[in-house]
């Protein structure tokens, strides 16, 4: 479990192919410093299980199924991550519950810089529009952010085309859905979201609560009986 608060930017330094996954060498210091075998490190937002290290690296396996899903599957060597160590108990919990499970992934649609911060549009995948909220959680590559504007719940396709979006709608997802952030100095300074340029495919992961209360509705409205 995590919470979403990045404690230092890392790089990938080394992919092996491992079967039909890989294994990430990542160099980051205060992680690797006193990681130990089998200990859980969110790399970009994605759970990964420490199986080495040395003083400034550890080394960790990803299997075909998140490389799939996550973002993490374009990585290349010199790849900058997000880090963070899972949260102990009785640690304050400083973002929102984060269990590095990626549901999938958006791309950069806007980036709009002001005179202390930067705000983000990013395109939300069908599935996962109904679990974003204005002013609710959501983790981008590993840290915690608030929504602070979303689309509708039923985009407009509209006629015209907003400069540089290419797209009907300037949301850059042709009337698709999307949301957006606003990132203060420290976030900026201190994890990759402050180099993220338009473009850039993102790992999304969507708040564990609203994902229980979609599951328990779905139950609800099933139909009653079946055969097993």
């Amino acid at each position: 479990m995590f919470t979403g608060i990045i404690e230092e930017i890392g790089e990938i330094t080394a992919i092996a192919e491992s079967g039909d996954g890989w294994r990430l060498t990542v160099r980051a210091p205060k992680a690797a410093a006193d990681a130990v075998h089998g200990e859980s490190i969110a790399v970009s937002g994605v759970c990964l299980t420490v199986v080495g290290s040395t003083a400034e690296t550890f080394d960790a396996d990803v299997m075909k199924q998140t490389l799939d899903v996550a973002a993490l599957g374009t990585a290349i060597i010199g790849t900058r991550v997000n880090i963070e160590k899972a949260m102990p108990v009785g640690a304050r919990l400083g973002g929102h519950i984060v269990q590095g499970h990626v549901d999938g992934t958006g791309v950069v649609l806007e980036v709009r810089p002001g005179a202390q911060w930067s705000v983000l549009r990013i395109s939300l995948p069908d599935d996962l529009a109904p679990l974003v909220v204005d002013k609710g959680s959501i983790s981008v590559d590993g840290t915690s952010l608030t929504v602070s504007a979303v689309s509708p719940a039923t985009p407009s396709t509209g006629s015209g085309t907003r400069e540089g979006s290419g797209t009907p709608d300037g949301s850059g997802t042709r009337g698709g859905h999307w949301f957006e952030v606003s990132l203060i100095p420290e976030t900026l300074a201190a994890t990759t979201l402050g180099t993220r340029a338009v473009g850039d495919r993102v790992n999304l992961e969507t708040d564990i609560l609203a994902r229980h209360v979609e599951r328990l509705l779905a139950f609800r409205a099933a139909p009653e009986g079946g055969s097993r």
